[in-house]
Parts: C-alpha cells; structure tokens; sequence
C-alpha cells in the first residue's frame, strides 16, 4: 500500500481495547476462569448479529462467579500489546487525538488508560451493585444495542472536519469501520472487513500502527 499522508493535528485516532490495546480478549479471558460454557452461546449470538453487545455483556457479567479484587487481578495478567506506550507516546508529540474505545467489561480499559493518560470510552461496572452500567450507549443510533457505541464519537470527529483512523480487531468494530477515513484491523475484523469489500490495512501489532501513523 501507498505510504500516509496524515494531518496528525487534525486526526482522531480510535482505538480498540480487548485484542487490540491488549494481547487477547479480557472479558474472554474472565469468562474462561470464572464462568461455565453458557457464556459461549452469548458469544456466538452476538457474532452472529442475533443479539447486541449490551445484551451479550449484560448477559456474560452475571456468569462471572468471582469478587471484585479476584477479577481485578485476573484482568491485569492479560498482556498489552508492547507497542501500546509507544504509540500513545508519538501521537502525543504529534499533536494527534487518542481515544480508546472499549465495549467491553470496562474496569481493565479506565485502569490502562488512567495510567496512560488516554481518554477511554468504555463501559462501567457498579461494584456496589454489582452491575454493569452502559454510560457511552446510543439510544438514538438506529442500532442501538451496543454498550459503547463506536460510531458516534467517529460521527463527531468528522462533523468537526477531523480526519479519523480505526484501529480495531474485532466484531464490535465493525460499525465503526464503515464510518472511519482509514481502518487498520486484524483478526476476526480484518476477515469481516475483506468479505464486505471494507478498506483497510492490515495489522499484526500496534507497532505496525505506529511505523506506518508516523512514518
């Protein structure tokens, strides 16, 4: 592929969380340690667009049979992607906007993000409660399922003349891929992305992001 040509100060770089910030799925990775195989169905419903995500996540959160401090800890042994600081890093200097976008579980995404200065769109557990809290949802979207709705801020970037880059892997960032100036995906997103005739690049590690961003 032809090399970029970015206006970094006007672009807004989204980025995925779950196997895409991190080395594999946290929620999978939760599922897999403290739920049964009930939460494999909610899975493959949502792939296969028979439910949405906040119904998926909803349904999968009250499968976890661990406390807070358990699950907390179990997130954290989940890997980033060792290009993650890098990457933050350089768009940083180049006077780029870096959000991640997380439709997931949520906590392990406001850690990693706290920690790294990055704004982050995610969902939110209620430990109290113990309930999982949908704050970035769009009930105004013609979807409207999704906990994180990934088009919207896209949606607002471009209304305000930005230029704006998915970086993404999997099923939940597909709706955003159709709206994004450029899309980078691995994964099951870059299969989904080659049948719909969707343009991307292919990615392997946010590394691959970064040397072709700011090459």
């Amino acid at each position: 592929m032809p090399s970029l040509s970015l206006d970094l100060p006007r672009t807004s770089v989204f980025l995925d969380f779950d196997g895409t910030v991190t080395e594999r799925d946290v929620g999978q990775h939760l599922l897999d340690r403290f739920a049964g195989d009930e939460w494999l169905t909610l899975r493959d419903e949502y792939r296969a667009g028979t439910i949405g995500s906040r119904e998926c996540l909803v349904g999968q959160w009250d499968l976890l049979d661990a406390d807070e401090a358990t699950l907390r800890t179990a997130a954290a042994d989940v890997s980033l992607d060792p290009g993650f600081e890098g990457l933050v890093a350089a768009l940083r200097d180049a006077g780029a906007e870096l959000v991640v976008v997380s439709d997931g579980f949520g906590f392990r995404a406001e850690e990693v993000c706290a920690a790294a200065g990055v704004r982050v769109l995610t969902n939110h557990v209620d430990w109290v409660a113990r309930r999982l809290e949908f704050p970035h949802e769009d009930r105004c979207c013609p979807c409207s399922t999704c906990g994180v709705c990934k088009q919207a801020p896209i949606k607002e970037a471009r209304h305000a003349g930005r230029t704006t880059v998915l970086v993404g892997d999997g099923t939940s960032d597909r709706k955003a891929a159709l709206l994004a100036d450029l899309v980078f995906a691995k994964g099951r997103l870059a299969q989904w992305c080659a049948l719909q005739e969707v343009p991307h690049r292919r990615f392997a590690t946010l590394a691959d992001v970064h040397a072709e961003l700011l090459s």
